[in-house]
């Protein structure tokens, strides 16, 4: 099993960005996907995460309406796009699977300021 997250870098409040977390050894459809996010000094946060087979969302209040996670199961892959992001939402951003055990991904840096 292996996740490997892309797509962080800098942008300017009220910008956007996409995350993509890309899943190899399993089939990801098959299990709830998350993403989690961790500022310095902040605990880690679950901020969206999509279930198995329907692939319904899920989210975190202080991320509600402004990101969307999605799938593309032809590809194994799981997406967190960010709009209207704010200096708070600056953190490491990982993807998450639990299969048989947890897996994580190396995480992606997203920094938020003007």
């Amino acid at each position: 099993v292996q996740l490997v997250e892309s797509g962080g870098g800098w942008v300017q409040p009220g910008g956007s960005m996409r995350l993509s977390c890309a899943a190899s050894g399993f089939t990801s459809t098959r299990y709830p996907m998350n993403w989690f996010r961790q500022a310095p000094g902040k605990e880690r946060e679950l901020v969206a995460f999509i279930t198995q087979c329907v692939g319904s969302p899920h989210y975190a209040g202080s991320v509600e309406g402004r990101f969307t996670i999605s799938r593309d199961n032809t590809k194994n892959m799981v997406y967190l796009q960010m709009n209207d992001l704010k200096p708070e939402d600056t953190a490491n951003y990982s993807c998450n699977a639990y299969v048989r055990r947890d897996y994580w991904g190396q995480g992606t840096q997203v920094t938020v300021s003007s």
